[in-house]
């Protein structure tokens, strides 16, 4: 149990936007990568935040464990894969169409730059509450 609950919340979430991150960046290495190392089209992933409230607000044991935000899961976009036409490229259909990745780098980028807001709030969160114990401890003496 930390001594300012806000920023053990605060830090679980730079911990999860940090996973957000990471995944983006996965998909945005993979957005023209017409199959995966297991030789499927790659499809986007996405991560999936979870919290809980401290055991239905009656702070059992454990108590800040409800105010922290946790990476759940990181699932497969389940939108529809585009087909370019490529006739020469060997995984091409009898029409000539290659199933691509549903990673559209404009999307990511966004997504992005909103993980990055985030991170950023979080941090400015920790240090103003960093700053108000130091201030706390001040006035204590």
């Amino acid at each position: 149990m930390g001594m300012i609950p806000g920023i053990d919340a605060s830090s679980s979430a730079l911990s999860a936007e940090r996973t957000r991150l990471d995944v983006i960046a996965g998909n945005l290495a993979n957005a023209q990568n017409s199959s995966d190392a297991s030789g499927q089209v790659f499809r986007r992933k996405m991560v999936v935040f979870s919290s809980k409230l401290n055991d239905a607000m009656g702070m059992g044991a454990g108590a800040n464990a409800g105010n922290q935000v946790q990476v759940a899961r990181v699932i497969d976009d389940p939108s529809p894969l585009p087909k370019i036409y490529m006739p020469g490229n060997p995984k091409a259909d009898a029409q000539g169409m290659v199933q691509m990745p549903n990673v559209n780098p404009l999307d990511e980028m966004v997504d992005m730059m909103t993980a990055s807001r985030s991170y950023q709030a979080n941090l400015q969160a920790i240090q103003t509450g960093r700053s108000m114990f130091e201030e706390s401890l001040k006035i204590a003496q």
